[in-house]
């Protein structure tokens, strides 16, 4: 069980100490709202910062974020993937939406508590979001053909980062079906070249160009 950020250390090595104070601090805040409204399961509460602190950092061993990018997280739960990356990417606007209000409380009180500027929650659906985005991130919510509609058109045509605007997406298992049913170009990153936990062997992030 890991209740410090040094497994984030071990593979983010240029961290500020007040990044490593706020990824610190994660395990308490989760485990102190948790209790209160489950966002995570009980069981993987104990291993936070693999399954889901690391997890969702994922999408940042695959892209950058630059200053001033927005990225919209759909789905968010707790906050996973919008806030580990929002601590990683200070100068970044991340906004998290998820459909579940309590959810949406329980992100808000981790963002203040941590101090993160660049994050705003709203208990809204994907299709509700009038904004445009450089990028849109999200775990694993539901199947490709179903998620694609919901955030198409929600993007800016022009790209300021080294990859084109577009979809990142953190899903696991045999997805050659799931991608072939939603006819999207969609490209496969194994997370397992990027963390060596077994945890990772099965995991990819998504990503589709828009």
């Amino acid at each position: 069980m890991e209740i410090t950020s040094s497994l984030i250390q071990k593979y983010f090595k240029n961290l500020t100490a007040e990044q490593i104070s706020q990824f610190d601090r994660l395990y308490d805040l989760y485990s102190f709202w948790n209790a209160q409204i489950n966002v995570i399961s009980r069981k993987d509460i104990e291993e936070l910062y693999e399954r889901h602190i690391l997890h969702s950092l994922g999408i940042a061993k695959f892209c950058t974020f630059r200053p001033g990018e927005k990225v919209l997280d759909v789905g968010t739960g707790g906050g996973f993937p919008g806030i580990p990356l929002a601590i990683l990417f200070p100068e970044t606007q991340f906004h998290l939406v998820d459909s579940i209000g309590k959810k949406i409380k329980v992100v808000n009180e981790v963002a203040t508590a941590l101090g993160l500027t660049n994050v705003k929650a709203s208990h809204l659906r994907a299709e509700q979001v009038a904004d445009k985005y450089d990028f849109v991130v999200s775990r694993a919510v539901t199947r490709l053909i179903d998620f694609y509609p919901w955030v198409q058109g929600k993007f800016n045509k022009d790209s300021k980062n080294a990859i084109p605007n577009g979809i990142l997406y953190l899903k696991g298992g045999e997805l050659a079906e799931e991608i072939s049913e939603s006819r999207l170009k969609a490209e496969l990153y194994p997370l397992s070249a990027y963390f060596e936990e077994d945890f990772f062997d099965t995991k990819f992030v998504v990503y589709i160009p828009q």
